[in-house]
């Protein structure tokens, strides 16, 4: 059954990089705004920094809500699932920081992704982890993973970043409630 956890362990962090797909929730302070809730994936971009730290690259999208909810309140919660294997769901509730592009700590944090860097990336979510606990899953389907989607690698791959940051301004600059998401104009690569 569950369990509550000091850190992230050598155990836990290889269930977590075994893992194609983890999910994002977050929220703003305002109890009438949105709850959100981000599926993420895309082999290489989410790296456990140390025993209390993880980092994911986020890149564009439609919405930008996580990163409105942690430039408000921080507040983050990171869950995988074992769609393979024993049972297991993993939680990790966290303060998030959003590292942008004009950050001094961006260049050396994108360097802990090797070649998941990739056209349309926004910025990296860093999280501080303040509980780590896991959970049965006993309920959790068997799913197989063939493989990731290239899409989105493709679709902002096609754009220049000038044309990336004319996206994000559009798109990003704020979340479905209201609240500052990605500043624009984005600053470039």
């Amino acid at each position: 059954m569950g369990k509550v956890y000091e850190s992230i362990t050598d155990r836990l962090r290889e269930f977590i990089e075994a893992q194609p797909v983890f999910f994002v929730a977050s929220a703003p302070l305002d109890s009438d705004g949105h709850v959100n809730l981000s599926p993420k994936g895309r082999a290489g971009t989410l790296a456990v920094l140390d025993e209390h730290t993880l980092a994911y690259l986020d890149f564009g999208g439609s919405h930008a809500e996580t990163t409105a909810h942690l430039r408000e309140n921080g507040r983050i919660t990171l869950m995988w699932c074992a769609f393979d294997g024993p049972p297991k769901v993993l939680r990790v509730h966290g303060r998030g920081e959003v590292v942008f592009r004009d950050d001094p700590r961006f260049a050396e944090l994108v360097t802990r992704f090797g070649d998941a860097d990739a056209p349309g990336l926004r910025s990296v979510v860093v999280v501080r982890a303040l509980r780590v606990s896991d959970s049965c899953g006993y309920a959790v389907p068997f799913m197989d993973y063939r493989e990731d989607r290239d899409l989105h690698y493709r679709h902002f791959g096609r754009k220049s970043d000038e044309e990336f940051v004319e996206y994000c301004g559009k798109k990003n600059g704020s979340s479905i409630d209201g609240l500052p998401a990605i500043p624009t104009p984005l600053p470039p690569r």
